[in-house]
């Protein structure tokens, strides 16, 4: 490739140990836009104790005012998005982990490493707290509530009658199962106090993400458990839904700690000058 002709942005996916994984792995993995993956590490003594997860991505494809445009089409955005997630969750077999948001770029590979310098030590703090640590997802799903049951002989009501006190039976059932969900999130609560070294609630999922569920999602909370504990944790909080009809628990993982990823620096627009 001539760098005059066709130049190129540097796609960072993940802020890792220097030395991350065995040989080869990153040779064979596949980034962005088919992109090969390497690591970007600051050299000489004394430097930064971490390394970025990289990817040479070419400036016509990924600079602003294109990425504009591509955030709107989204195969292109689930494509990137599968790609970006690949690569952390590759990497998050073998070592430690922090993951950047998508579509982090440097303009080259001397202001990549220049971050890395200024926000290297913040970075190995983060690893080091993430560190034989996984993030586990916790939803909880209100089902609906079911009408009530048909009477067995009609009963000696006006039809008006009849129709508030079925009215009201579904609200009541609709409420006990609000009732179970509050009970089980504090319960699981309880749990991640004794397994988990993090906690962080998102927003329930509502709208194209939730609409394929059985139920109302009303709690969507991530959990980082240390590797040692996870079955006990994930046994524990599935013991807390036994008996409750009225809602759905989902646990999903072991996932890359994105939820528990703090947001770095914004680096520079691609066509800024160095600072």
């Amino acid at each position: 490739m001539n760098p005059a002709s066709d130049p190129t942005l540097v796609y960072v996916y993940a802020v890792t140990p220097p030395a991350p994984v065995p040989d080869g792995l990153l040779t064979h993995l596949s980034g962005v836009s088919g992109s090969p993956v390497t690591l970007l590490a600051p050299a000489g003594e004394g430097r930064a104790p971490v390394a970025f997860v990289i990817s040479d991505v070419a400036y016509a494809d990924w600079a602003e005012e294109v990425l504009e445009q591509r955030f709107e089409d989204l195969q292109w955005l689930e494509e990137t998005a599968r790609a970006h997630h690949l690569v952390i969750e590759t990497l998050a077999a073998h070592t430690t982990v922090l993951p950047l948001r998508m579509a982090t770029l440097y303009q080259d590979r001397v202001r990549a490493l220049r971050a890395l310098e200024q926000q290297g030590r913040n970075f190995a703090v983060q690893l080091d707290r993430l560190r034989a640590h996984t993030e586990y997802g916790v939803k909880i799903y209100v089902r609906p509530a079911a009408g009530p049951e048909p009477a067995a002989a009609p009963a000696p009501t006006s039809p008006g009658k009849a129709y508030l006190q079925a009215r009201r039976a579904h609200h009541d059932a609709r409420e006990e199962h609000y009732r179970q969900a509050q009970l089980a999130a504090d319960r699981i609560a309880d749990i991640a106090r004794g397994h988990a070294s993090l906690h962080v609630r998102h927003a329930p999922q509502s709208g194209p993400l939730a609409a394929r569920a059985d139920g109302e999602n009303v709690l969507n909370d991530a959990f980082l458990v240390p590797d040692g504990e996870a079955d006990t944790f994930r046994a524990a909080v599935h013991a807390v839904v036994e008996g409750f009809e009225g809602i759905r628990l989902e646990v999903t993982g072991p996932w890359a700690p994105y939820s528990f990823a703090a947001t770095p620096v914004t680096p520079p627009p691609p066509g800024a000058p160095a600072p």
